[in-house]
């Protein structure tokens, strides 16, 4: 049975970010993910894990350019020092917390830059932090993101993710593949993750159009979720959706996998 686990940036927003760790326990979850836990002592979050045996399981690295708002640093060579910070405090959180992964992040294209050049610095930056992750024993993700919700996100597609992980040439990197955003960008959803389950390391999932829970919009969750024992997928698959209302009475579907 797949792992569900709640994606605290997006549910059980009727709560403070500490006490989402509560609530997502009390409702069933055995798993937590939270893209930027950065603003708080990483020993709070971790006495929450704790008092509710909860993993967490992925967060992100801090990505965000500080004179553009942009989550794109790991494309620009002139932020290379500032992505390296970065790198060290994501490695620092991850492995206090216990994570399975963390997204290194890779954001939309910068107007004033050359592809080529992007993609080279890129490259480099993921090896880089792939290797300062596996020293602590955490998975370096690359995720795919539509370029509807963002235009111009330099990688879009499950074949540019799997492309870039063999430039980039390091054991210890692997997909993070969104149904959500690869509904968008390309459909298809079962038999890509089949053919690509070699490489992926975590999953999550929203519906569309709307990106709430299962069961709002057209995509499949009844089929793609037994899928995912058939084909062996033993990882978690967080719930990365804005609930349409109340987080816990949207929770219906859930149910089977929570039990």
């Amino acid at each position: 049975m797949p792992r569900l686990e709640a994606n605290l940036q997006f549910m059980f927003n009727e709560f403070s970010v500490l006490d989402r760790y509560d609530a997502a326990a009390k409702a069933g979850f055995t798993g937590v993910e939270l893209q930027s836990p950065y603003s708080i002592p990483v020993e709070q979050i971790v006495d929450r894990l704790e008092r509710n045996n909860l993993k967490h399981v992925i967060i992100n690295m801090p990505m965000e350019d500080p004179d553009t708002g942009n989550q794109n640093i790991p494309l620009r060579p002139d932020r290379t020092d500032l992505y390296r910070e970065r790198v060290a405090q994501g490695v620092e959180y991850a492995s206090a917390l216990g994570c399975i992964g963390v997204n290194v992040g890779v954001g939309p294209l910068p107007d004033d830059l050359d592809p080529e050049e992007a993609r080279a610095t890129l490259v480099s930056n993921l090896r880089h932090c792939a290797e300062e992750l596996d020293k602590v024993g955490v998975k370096g993700l690359i995720e795919a993101i539509n370029t509807r919700d963002q235009p111009g996100f330099f990688i879009h597609t499950t074949r540019q993710t799997r492309d870039l992980i063999e430039e980039v040439g390091h054991p210890n990197l692997f997909i993070q593949y969104d149904f959500y955003h690869m509904q968008i960008m390309e459909g298809d959803l079962a038999p890509t993750v089949e053919a690509n389950l070699d490489l992926i390391a975590h999953m999550q999932l929203a519906d569309t159009p709307g990106r709430h829970e299962p069961g709002t919009g057209e995509i499949n969750y009844n089929y793609l979720l037994p899928y995912l024992d058939e084909i062996g997928y033993k990882g978690w698959v967080g719930c990365e959706y804005a609930p349409q209302a109340d987080t816990l009475a949207g929770l219906g579907w859930a149910e089977p996998w929570l039990r």
